[in-house]
């Protein structure tokens, strides 16, 4: 998985780029788990229970987190892009398709799950901004607590849309792949998915030389981002973290 974040003010400078990694690592690390339990979920109701067997069905981060993925690749990325991307993942939730009760649908069901409950996560968000900004408004004791929270979830919501659109690419084994091969001529479908091998490494060219390709990709997510960020600026508490 992959996030592309922007800071909630791009034009401060006033916090260093730890403070708000402190701010981004627990609603990524929330964001990358929700997304593997709904994998796991979604895969336990169409019939495979590979995800509970392993104890992976769980909210607990711990079985979710690969040193490397989920700790050191984010924080590094985090810091050489100045703060404007971090890249990560968390464990892949282990499934066995062929467990399904019905193969094609439980495939594009568990695949998109992920990416559905990114979105759900999102669109929490907005709400949720609101709402502590009435509260910080309304008690200014609160005000600056409410400030971080509020920071947060602005996070969230880029990061959860940013997620649902990097799995959404149709890229073996990304999500998007799982649907897009279904579209496909049954020979193609199969050269396609053999392509998975590669994929990694597909990736890491397209995060290092394809910058203009992500850029398009990426550019609903960052329009939403902006239209949902519009929707709550009067409800955000002036802070060094808002502003």
């Amino acid at each position: 998985m992959v996030t592309s974040t922007r800071r909630p003010n791009d034009n401060s400078d006033t916090l260093d780029q730890f403070q708000y990694f402190i701010l981004l690592a627990p609603i990524l690390l929330f964001s990358m788990v929700a997304h593997e339990y709904a994998h796991g979920y979604a895969a336990y109701k169409q019939g495979d229970s590979t995800a509970y067997a392993l104890g992976r069905l769980t909210w607990n981060p711990l079985p979710h987190i690969d040193p490397f993925m989920t700790i050191v690749l984010p924080l590094l990325t985090f810091v050489g892009s100045h703060g404007t991307m971090a890249f990560g993942g968390a464990k892949p939730v282990p499934v066995i398709p062929r467990n399904y009760h019905n193969y094609k649908r439980g495939d594009i069901i568990v695949s998109l799950a992920g990416v559905a409950t990114n979105l759900l996560i999102a669109l929490a968000c907005l709400p949720l901004i609101i709402v502590v900004g009435i509260i910080g408004s309304a008690v200014p004791a609160l005000a600056p607590t409410g400030a971080i929270i509020q920071t947060m979830l602005r996070f969230g919501i880029v990061i959860n849309l940013s997620l649902m659109a990097f799995n959404l690419m149709p890229i073996p084994p990304l999500d998007g792949s799982h649907v897009f091969k279904y579209l496909l001529p049954p020979a193609w479908a199969l050269n396609y998915q053999r392509i998975g091998r590669q994929g990694l490494l597909i990736l890491i060219v397209l995060l290092t030389f394809g910058r203009p390709l992500l850029n398009l990709w990426f550019a609903p997510v960052f329009f939403l981002d902006t239209v949902a960020t519009r929707a709550v600026f009067p409800y955000i508490i002036p802070s060094p973290w808002t502003m």
